[in-house]
């Protein structure tokens, strides 16, 4: 198997029992890095140092790839201009913090069933109001309250 030190330097292709006993000697751990190699390639580590290092990126990269909250930003149909300007500024600081925002419009009563349309165009235009370019990541979708879609800051 071939050894690599703890410092990065490779020692080269040695039998598995020198490997051991240099682990052994130096008080470091054997931690086998790529087994489908022909040799295998081990390294003498400390192994809990090794699993909080990789603990560590595995955190940071998950901290990337999550995009951020989801935030969510309510209006009705019968929302003041006063109003809508507000959840407008709302709903930019919170893309601007890099998180998603789930735009909703409810509904009461007998708007659910005569208004859709009309209810439909107002979030379309609460969409359009919104200084940052963003992109529809769910389009508006009826649910049992209204509606609501997703939307996200422009990559």
């Amino acid at each position: 198997m071939r050894l690599i030190k703890e410092d990065g330097t490779q020692v080269g292709v040695v039998p598995f029992e020198e490997a051991a006993t240099m682990a052994r000697a130096t008080g470091l751990d054997l931690i086998e890095i790529a087994p489908t190699a022909n040799p295998p390639v081990v390294k003498l580590v400390d192994y809990g140092k090794f699993l909080y290092q990789e603990g560590k990126t595995e955190r940071k990269q998950r901290a990337k790839a999550k995009g951020g909250e989801i935030k969510g930003v309510r209006i009705t149909l019968r929302i003041s201009a006063h109003d809508l300007a507000h959840k407008v500024r709302q709903a930019e600081k919170f893309l601007g913090g890099g998180n998603k925002v789930r735009v909703e419009l409810v509904m009461r009563g007998r708007e659910k069933y005569q208004f859709q349309d009309r209810a439909r165009a107002h979030l379309e235009a609460f969409m359009q109001q919104i200084a940052i370019p963003t992109v529809v990541e769910q389009p508006p979708k009826k649910y049992p309250r209204g509606i609501a879609a997703t939307i996200a800051k422009k990559p």
